[in-house]
């Protein structure tokens, strides 16, 4: 299969949607914060498949793939698109994944890492290529078994990866009584979830405790806590002062910005980063 067959790429944005190329096929979805004009006009009209809540079935596919595929920062995915026009991935976590190679191969050593929220698994799949132990976790089941899918795709089935469903507050507290430590936690909380056992989670409610939890995990020489968030009102600011008053030191913070070469760059969410001494 051709590189260009299976990379992704956003091509562009604005009324309110997004068109990327997402493993050959063009993808026209909606996008609330691309309010502005677009800038390639013409290339929407060659969209493969567009998303829409106007219509029962929200998918309208003028070309499909039989086995559909996309690679992002070396981490290969199924694509499977869902009745809420999510893919199976999140491309503006990439530049994240990017980073965390490059740490762990600073630390050059075995680096246990804890994968929150852990969705479709490209954290935990970087993590792994870079011979991490890693310790994935969500609260879907179907979720999981996707990741564990996507971990065969890349060759990596016998990595030394836990897959964990489960509720995560209840996991963290489990790993503190049996004292496991990490050296590196990422977490990217939803606005409001629900665990296992329908135990709910918002993130405005659970996020000081769950933070405090990730930081009694920590190993006594720890790489960095990751929090990532979708969460509107959530700004890189309020992701800072939430990493600032739980573990002190230095915060870098940011936008999650998905690129583009031929548009504009869309905003896709906050980012805040924690790096150990």
């Amino acid at each position: 299969m051709e590189k260009n067959e299976i990379t992704y790429a956003l091509i562009d944005s604005g009324h309110g949607r997004k068109l990327e190329k997402v493993g050959g096929l063009l993808i026209d979805r909606p996008c609330n914060v691309a309010i502005w004009e677009p800038q390639c006009k013409e290339k929407w009209k060659e969209a493969d498949a567009v998303f829409t809540r106007e219509k029962e079935g929200n998918w309208i596919f003028t070309r499909k793939k039989s086995s559909w595929q996309v690679e992002i920062e070396n981490v290969l995915f199924h694509v499977t698109p869902t009745d809420f026009g999510h893919l199976g991935f999140f491309p503006e976590h990439a530049f994240l994944w990017k980073w965390m190679r490059g740490k762990f191969r600073e630390r050059n050593a075995n680096v246990s890492f804890l994968n929150l929220f852990a969705y479709s698994g490209g954290a935990s799949l970087v993590a792994a290529q870079e011979k991490a132990k890693v310790c994935h976790l969500d609260a879907s089941k179907p979720m999981v078994a996707m990741a564990r899918e996507n971990a065969k795709l890349n060759g990596l089935s016998e990595a030394p990866i836990r897959w964990i469903v489960d509720d995560v507050k209840k996991f963290l507290l489990r790993e503190k009584k049996r004292e496991v430590q990490y050296d590196a936690i990422l977490l990217d909380p939803p606005s409001f979830g629900r665990g296992t056992n329908n135990e709910i989670f918002t993130i405005e409610e659970d996020i000081i405790s769950l933070l405090e939890m990730c930081k009694s995990l920590l190993s006594k020489d720890p790489l960095f806590v990751a929090f990532s968030c979708h969460t509107p009102g959530f700004t890189p600011t309020v992701l800072h002062h939430l990493l600032k008053q739980t573990f002190g030191g230095k915060i870098s913070i940011g936008e999650m910005l998905l690129p583009s070469v031929s548009s504009f760059s869309l905003p896709s969410g906050s980012y805040a980063i924690w790096e150990g001494k």
